[in-house]
């Protein structure tokens, strides 16, 4: 075998791996939805059987909010994982509007696949590692199990020798093949009701999702150019000229050497101090484009240094279980300094607060504080930039700041980015 056959080999494997690993991390993040979706499903049932008595028609109400939540979290857990569903208009929750409401028929077709065959999959994708482990790595451990305990996973077999030790471990690899052969697809098989049922259908009006998306793309494009802007303006005002302070005493102070030490040593201190100041600049710039705080120990941490520089007191709490995307961690951590930023500026606050927690497939921020009130987008306190760098990742943004106070500012991201 030539080492480029080997290289696609190895290649091959890893990408297989990875495969699997996805899948069975989507086939058991499905299972949660799809034991929701049985109980829902559950509920429906009892809903239609006693609605003759007139019981089902006050539970109506009830299924119809639980069928709406539960499909909009499938459709932000599949988002997570890169299968992006476009969502249809908000369906009613009335009885007898939903009868006659495609989108809540659609849904309803979704919770009966996914409470049934998408449960199954999701078990399956729990199942097969666990089984493959096990069975896997019973020759390791068989003599410490009683004379009379399952072989198998499946308990099939008791092991007495060696032979049987060895079955049960090329039963773990016929696992571990299962779920490396079988598993991508078995994903597919789970979204794909979800797919099909639970995006807009088509008679859905998408002109005006397709317009908010271009707008949200030329948003995106100029903050970014804002951005560039921003950072060659920075480097060329401030680390720029430094250095070419630098290089100018270092000159002065070479010419000036032989003649006069003394006046030399006085340039190359100047020359010093300054590249001193180009090298703080250039991490203030390195800051301002990610934050190594940001990357190295997560949101939370980083908030609370920017909460710590803060001219006012500032409180942090947050409740961010994972880490989210790149992109929706650092938009969150300029939203918070831009909010910052102003209320030391231009609040005369006493106090404020950051409030982060990530639910759902979503990740808030507020930002609250008790000054005077009257924040405007239009004058120039930095909000049209959040604004612009919220939409950019399609969030939302809503700004409460009555004269007098107190300011609240609510932002809300997909943590998938």
């Amino acid at each position: 075998m030539t080492v480029v056959e080997g290289a696609s080999v190895r290649e091959t494997a890893v990408r297989t791996l990875r495969a699997a690993r996805a899948a069975t991390g989507q086939l058991v993040g499905g299972l949660g939805t799809a034991f929701q979706a049985l109980g829902v499903l559950l509920l429906a049932a009892v809903a239609a059987v006693t609605a003759p008595a007139g019981v089902g028609l006050l539970l109506a109400p009830l299924v119809l909010r639980a069928l709406h939540a539960l499909a909009r979290r499938e459709r932000e857990r599949l988002a997570r994982r890169g299968v992006d569903i476009v969502p249809p208009d908000p369906p009613p929750v009335r009885l007898r509007s939903a009868l006659a409401d495609p989108t809540t028929r659609r849904e309803l077709g979704w919770l009966v696949r996914h409470g049934t065959l998408g449960l199954l999959l999701g078990l399956l994708g729990l199942l097969l590692p666990l089984c493959a482990v096990r069975d896997g790595t019973f020759p390791l451990w068989w003599r410490l199990v009683p004379e009379d305990a399952t072989t198998t996973s499946i308990g099939v077999g008791t092991a007495h020798t060696w032979l049987d030790a060895v079955a049960a471990l090329l039963l773990g690899v016929g696992w571990a093949a299962i779920l490396l052969g079988l598993g991508p697809g078995m994903a597919r098989l789970q979204a794909a009701p979800a797919r099909r049922l639970l995006a807009a259908g088509p008679d859905t009006d998408l002109s005006l999702r397709v317009a908010e998306l271009t707008a949200t793309r030329a948003a995106a494009l100029d903050a970014h150019a804002t951005e560039l802007r921003r950072i060659e303006r920075s480097l060329h005002d401030g680390a720029q000229n430094r250095l070419v302070s630098v290089t100018v005493l270092l000159g002065a102070a070479r010419r000036t050497a032989a003649r006069d030490p003394a006046g030399a040593d006085e340039l190359l201190e100047r020359a010093q101090s300054a590249a001193e100041q180009a090298l703080a600049e250039l991490r203030s710039v390195a800051r301002g484009i990610l934050p190594p705080v940001l990357a190295d120990r997560g949101l939370a941490d980083a908030l609370s240094g920017l909460a710590a520089d803060c001219g006012v007191p500032c409180r942090v709490e947050a409740d961010v279980p994972e880490r989210c995307a790149a992109a929706v961690e650092a938009t969150a951590y300029f939203v918070v300094a831009e909010a910052l930023t102003n209320v030391a500026r231009h609040s005369g606050a006493g106090r404020a607060s950051v409030t982060v927690r990530a639910r759902g497939g979503r990740l808030r921020l507020l930002v609250e504080d008790d000054g005077r009130g009257g924040a405007d987008e239009d004058g120039g306190s930095g909000l049209t930039g959040i604004r612009r760098r919220v939409a950019a990742l399609d969030g939302t943004l809503r700004l409460t700041s009555p004269p007098g106070g107190p300011t609240t500012l609510e932002v809300d991201l997909p943590c998938g980015g």
